[in-house]
């Protein structure tokens, strides 16, 4: 059982020093697929945990819990010559297009950064997402023809970049990054989301795609309460989802619930992300990154409250605790009792979710990382 549990997710991490060798980050990423998690601080039945790690920008606290019969929510933080990178990928239709995501992404944002010498612009994360969407495209095409099933796997993507002060917030789909922000010297805490999201229930995203879409008359249905894209997906943005950007993959063998009953004349779908850039302030405190797992249970405030009232050690355990505590009382059941289920029955009560909190040291962040030479 142990065993079995270990091999469901894998955390590797990979001291990176500065040039004087004064300061060790780790670097993170979960992956869900390989055995050997020697680095996990903490297990509890299908909850993973850090309770305190160090990156460019602070230190951050990370924890995830599994819902699915496969774990599909994956996720990354690194550190690096440009500064922080921090990933959560929310899969959707198995764990595919995520753990593609987290083990891609990342590299092509490296690779473009080093053309121009470590700066990060906003052009430097449009163009990894556009790498990594093509990069899964060309993988769905190959396995065509002995796995079509994969063209109906997807994730959701949400990507922040830390870059001398300024913080890039990169994201597709409905995964959420909110700021805890310091209100002057009264020692309260404001809770600033600075994503955009990506889901057809919010009216603002239903009315973009009645734009790009004037003919279809039923681009948005309403589903037993849900709003989704085609009756079938909430997002409108994602990485994968290829049934939904190209004819070709649109039809048999994929299952026939993806399948349109009129021709695609273009994509439905975008995996163009919505990019903010944030000048960090000293008053910004911490930032909590989470998959959406984590928001159906816990307004922005609430999260942010529970960071800001606690030690700074296992404040992502907490968070997704508080959500699973939340998960239990909706349903009139105890949460020591939520946490005896067993995956793939757990998605009945909530989804698996991710979150990463870093609490932002500005003294580190005004130094700059300085590049090994």
């Amino acid at each position: 059982m142990l065993q079995a549990l270990m091999n469901m997710i894998s955390l590797c991490w990979k001291p990176f020093g500065g040039q004087d060798g004064g300061e060790r980050f780790d670097s993170v990423s979960v992956i869900g697929s390989h055995s050997g998690g020697g680095g996990i601080e903490g297990r509890d039945g299908l909850l993973w945990s850090r309770d305190m790690g160090k990156c460019a920008a602070g230190d951050f606290s990370m924890a995830v819990v599994q819902a699915n019969q496969v774990l599909e929510d994956q996720s990354q933080i690194e550190s690096g010559p440009f500064g922080t990178f921090i990933g959560v990928y929310d899969g959707h239709g198995g764990p595919d297009a995520a753990r593609y995501v987290c083990e891609n992404l990342y590299r092509h944002f490296q690779a473009i950064a080093a053309e121009t010498e470590g700066v990060v612009t906003t052009d430097t994360i449009q163009r990894a997402f556009r790498e990594t969407e093509e990069g899964f495209t060309a993988l769905v095409s190959r396995l065509w023809s002995t796995r079509p099933s994969i063209a109906t796997v997807g994730s959701c993507c949400l990507v922040g970049v830390i870059f001398q002060r300024t913080l890039f917030i990169a994201n597709l789909g409905d995964s959420r990054v909110v700021l805890g922000k310091k209100v002057g010297n009264t020692g309260g805490i404001a809770a600033i989301q600075l994503s955009t999201e990506h889901n057809a229930n919010i009216e603002a995203v239903r009315q973009e795609l009645k734009e790009l879409h004037p003919n279809d008359p039923q681009i948005v249905v309403l589903k037993h309460g849900v709003w989704r894209v085609k009756g079938i997906i909430q997002v409108s943005r994602s990485i994968g989802d290829v049934y939904l950007k190209y004819s070709q993959y649109n039809r048999e063998p994929i299952n026939e619930k993806f399948r349109l009953p009129e021709p695609m004349n273009m994509p439905i779908l975008t995996a163009v992300p919505t990019i903010i850039s944030h000048q960090l302030h000293r008053d910004d405190s911490f930032l909590i990154f989470a998959s959406d797992g984590l928001w159906e249970h816990l307004t922005n405030e609430k999260a942010v409250d529970i960071v800001h009232s606690h030690p700074q050690a296992g404040s992502a355990k907490r968070l997704v605790k508080a959500a699973l505590q939340e998960a239990a009382r909706k349903r009139e059941m105890r949460y020591s009792d939520l946490c005896k289920i067993d995956k793939k029955v757990r998605r009945h009560f909530h989804d698996d979710i991710t979150v990463i909190v870093l609490f932002l040291n500005h003294d580190l962040i005004s130094r700059g990382f300085v590049r090994d030479h």
